[in-house]
């Protein structure tokens, strides 16, 4: 299969310059943790007038080296996939919000075909560091917690994965188009009632398995034990420097949550 002309520059992007990694479990464990340590999850687009466009992934992640929320990270990342030689669908999913599930295409997730089905999502903040089997019905291990994959009680063949027993989304089994994800992501990414235009985050997975996030002007770095280090950065000079050294993201001037 030849390649297409982004998947160097997409694997150099994650660390992982040279030959692509063989399509299989192996490679694909790698190519998720290279991407939750490199490419962040974001939603400074909305705080800095930018257009959230899902018809140019991935080039957002690989010519302009940003993040992004579900809908551009987990698409991009399919994009690589597919173009590496995997079997990639995308699926809605219903997030819980604690008393309820949210909406139909509420987050993306993968689902990759192996020897058996699994699991892949580089867009949900905190998540799995690995892929999930997602014919397993046991808890699995992964470095960030312990997860479970249920089967819902909706009878349409949802599962529903629990991390540390707090449940995290519902994933419908049918496929869908990137462009099905559209009316979400722009309803996400302008409407006054979603917590991605009312709040704004900056996150990724360190190498130490830990985490640094950038909220506003507050940078609070996570182990991976759960020790917190929180501190309040003086000015958007300082701002700016975070953005850059801790993400890789060169911005020229702040992103605001609007008032």
């Amino acid at each position: 299969m030849a390649e297409e002309p982004f998947v160097a520059d997409y694997l150099a992007r994650i660390g992982l310059p040279g030959a692509p990694p063989a399509a299989d479990l192996s490679g694909l464990r790698l190519l998720q943790r290279a991407h939750l340590g490199t490419v962040p999850f974001e939603n400074l687009s909305i705080h800095l007038g930018e257009r959230v466009d899902l018809t140019t992934l991935p080039d957002k992640v690989v010519k302009r080296r940003r993040g992004g929320f579900c809908y551009e990270l987990n698409g991009s990342f399919a994009r690589l996939l597919t173009a590496l030689g995997y079997q990639v669908t995308l699926h809605s999913a219903r997030v819980w919000g604690g008393k309820r599930w949210g909406p139909p295409f509420d987050h993306l997730a993968l689902r990759v075909e192996l020897d058996e089905p699994w699991l892949v999502d580089v867009g949900f903040g905190r998540f799995a560091h690995h892929p999930l089997r997602l014919s397993a019905r046991q808890p699995q291990d992964d470095p960030a917690g312990s997860f479970t994959v249920v089967d819902a009680e909706s009878g349409f063949g949802d599962v529903e994965v629990v991390m540390d027993g707090e449940p995290q989304y519902r994933v419908d089994p049918r496929p869908y188009e990137l462009a099905d994800f559209t009316p979400t992501c722009w309803w996400h990414s302008t409407s006054p009632d979603s917590h991605f235009t009312r709040s704004l985050t900056c996150s990724m997975l360190g190498a130490d398995g830990g985490r640094v996030t950038l909220s506003g002007d507050r940078l609070i770095v996570t182990g991976p034990a759960g020790g917190r280090d929180e501190t309040v950065l003086d000015g958007d000079a300082a701002v700016l420097a975070a953005y850059r050294d801790r993400f890789g993201i060169v911005l020229d001037r702040v992103p605001r949550v609007a008032a």
